[in-house]
């Protein structure tokens, strides 16, 4: 077991790769009761054509299988998983993303008890069609949920205008017609493939003994067989830099008018720290362009352009990227102007300066250093990071060194006139 310390932060983790490839990090959090488990695969919803395990074509299925599967993995042939982490007095829970599917607990008590009940159901799948089928009906719901949902739809639309082929434009949890066509041999097939252990991390955080963990995960892991790991091969289309559709609108039942500005990310090969760097760097941009302290935000609040629905985003994985201003407004024409404007004038006239990048630069670590107090921050996040060869603890030592240029190199990425696609929902029109 490797022990790393973080001298700054005050945190040591442990870290081991077994043998059957699974990699275990457990971060000890002393003064806390709670304990988070987090067992994650690298498998999202953008994963829909790759080879199968031991086969050697590359195979395409349907849209939303990652989050359909992770709703079926709760299921078992002696009941629900639920109960057995309630009896356990533990809160269970999952979620898909485009890049990962991670099964998680919360709990005060029975640790090892809870972390062998995560392990064991999700190394052990259930498939059957009656039990597929079944679930065909629950995803449908929810999915005919979110399309209600003006802000979702706002958020997919962006994308969905961003992107001409990548599958990141594809609702995590697919469509109702795409769902029809999952089988349990489709389950079985993307199981097989992505749930290896060798493609999974299990990340524990909380009132632990690390070497007791260790031990324990180590002997849950002895009992079980698995094939040995080969490399996962994915195919992903070819995707132009411009922006599939540069301006949308949606009619839907709302109150106010709502707006969305997507920004396409044109560095999407960055692994490790070169992602890190860019990433935080990218955020620092808009943090300048966007945030309160902002000539931008003074007038488009004071002129009434935006509420308290405003924000801005930026979001970098391998393969896609993108940054989202928006906002609520009475005056989406105005708003979209006055973004655009500002975007326009930081390209021709550098606007961050020494001590505004040092301002913010304190401003961020301290946001961080605050959200290490969430034992649920560490065990989400530090999973994402790792997936990206990153480490979530060398943040603050990356905000501290980050360059005028570097921040300069990440709004490049984004800034671009053929970037840009605005989508909107609007009122019916008699209700406007």
């Amino acid at each position: 077991m490797k022990e790393v310390i973080f001298k700054e932060l005050q945190e040591t983790i442990y870290t081991e790769t077994l043998d059957n490839g699974l990699k275990v990090v457990i971060l000890p959090k002393r003064g806390y009761s709670k304990t988070f488990v987090t067992f994650t695969t690298k498998y999202g919803s953008i994963d829909r054509t790759f080879k199968p395990h031991g086969k050697n074509e590359f195979i395409t299925v349907p849209d939303g299988i990652a989050h359909f599967l992770e709703h079926k993995m709760f299921e078992k042939e002696d009941g629900d998983v639920f109960q057995k982490f309630s009896l356990n007095g533990a809160s269970a829970n999952a979620y898909t993303t485009f890049g990962r599917t991670a099964y998680l607990f919360s709990a005060t008590n029975k640790i090892k008890e809870n972390t062998e009940v995560l392990l064991d159901f999700v190394q052990d799948p259930y498939f059957t069609k009656q039990t597929v089928d079944k679930e065909k009906g629950i995803i449908a719901q929810e999915i005919t949920m979110y399309d209600d949902q003006p802000d979702w739809r706002l958020y997919f639309g962006t994308i969905e205008n961003l992107y001409e082929n990548h599958p990141v434009k594809i609702d995590i949890a697919g469509t109702v017609e795409s769902i029809q066509d999952i089988t349990a041999e489709h389950l079985y097939t993307c199981y097989e493939t992505f749930y290896h252990p060798s493609n999974m991390l299990l990340f524990i955080v909380g009132a632990v003994n690390p070497e007791e963990m260790m031990a324990f995960v180590k002997e849950n892991q002895s009992k079980k067989s698995f094939d040995q790991p080969e490399a996962i091969e994915r195919q992903f289309p070819t995707e132009s830099k411009a922006v599939a559709i540069p301006d949308r609108t949606l009619t839907m039942d709302v109150s106010k008018p709502k707006l969305n500005i997507g920004m396409k990310c044109t560095a999407t090969a960055l692994q490790g720290q070169d992602l890190l760097e860019t990433e935080l760097s990218a955020n620092l941009v808009l943090d300048s362009l966007f945030g309160r302290t902002s000539p931008f935000y003074e007038k488009a609040y004071e002129e009434g352009f935006i509420d308290e629905s405003f924000s801005y985003e930026f979001s970098l994985e391998d393969g896609y990227g993108f940054a989202m201003i928006g906002s609520d407004t009475e005056e989406p024409e105005k708003l979209e102007k006055l973004i655009q404007q500002t975007i326009k004038e930081a390209k021709e006239n550098w606007p961050v300066k020494e001590e505004d990048l040092e301002r913010m630069r304190r401003k961020k670590i301290g946001q961080f250093m605050r959200s290490l107090n969430s034992i649920e921050f560490i065990a989400n996040q530090y999973t994402r990071y790792e997936f990206n060869e990153m480490n979530l603890f060398n943040v603050v030592p990356t905000l501290e060194k980050l360059s005028m240029e570097k921040l300069k190199q990440a709004f490049s990425t984004f800034s671009d006139d053929s970037s840009y696609s605005i989508f909107k929902v609007l009122p019916p029109v008699d209700a406007q």
